[in-house]
């Protein structure tokens, strides 16, 4: 992977298996309410971003909830999931601990909000390795519309982008990323198959496992 001072990782799906369990958060809030959902309805909510779903959920499928409602159960949900079963993605750790070894200093730049990344990142025992955490809410804008939470996340650590690798899981944050010209490392992730062929044509970097980075000692 070459030479660099600094890398910015995104949280869900990428240091964390926690993809599954966001997929599902929409489906589940229409099961658990008896509301009918349709197979092509289901596919769409599994491959939507948490802005995108609520909307989706009350026009489309008719829940009767609000936006605030919505959005205080699923932060009630993933608060539960992030305290007790959260786990990172296999091999991760020590890749963390070598790149902490040869003094790569870390960030995480994550759409989710403060607190519960805080909490995930306890649980998955992980939190020591980054020197810090800047999210979307924090930033003002989400990664699909602007890179400005890397650049944030970049001059805290002062770095540029010639040093700089952004990980990535997320079609919509990797071109968002590569349009700011950052270097991007794409991690495989089993919830966004349908993204991959993409990904890997626009990232100078594809992972598919850290656990055969690691073993490969390709970084």
């Amino acid at each position: 992977m070459g030479r660099y001072h600094a890398i910015l990782f995104d949280m869900d799906g990428t240091l964390l298996d926690s993809m599954p369990t966001w997929r599902e958060l929409g489906p589940s809030f229409l099961k658990e309410r008896g509301i009918p959902v349709t197979p092509e309805q289901l596919h769409t909510l599994r491959t939507m971003t948490d802005h995108e779903v609520i909307p989706y959920l009350q026009e489309t499928c008719g829940l009767q909830m609000t936006t605030e409602q919505i959005m205080d159960e699923i932060i009630r949900r993933m608060e539960d999931f992030y305290t007790h079963r959260v786990r990172p993605k296999p091999g991760l750790e020590k890749f963390l601990s070598i790149l902490k070894m040869e003094g790569v200093w870390m960030y995480v730049a994550t759409a989710t909000h403060r607190r519960l990344t805080e909490k995930a990142l306890k649980t998955a025992g992980i939190d020591h390795y980054f020197r810090g955490i800047v999210t979307s809410a924090e930033a003002g804008t989400h990664k699909r519309d602007s890179a400005d939470i890397y650049e944030m996340a970049m001059r805290r650590l002062q770095s540029n982008k010639r040093d700089t690798v952004v990980f990535e899981d997320a079609l919509h944050a990797i071109r968002t990323a590569k349009a700011a010209g950052f270097r991007v490392a794409g991690v495989y992730e089993a919830t966004a198959e349908q993204d991959q062929p993409e990904i890997q044509r626009l990232c100078d970097y594809y992972i598919r496992s850290y656990e055969e980075l690691v073993q490969s000692e390709t970084f």
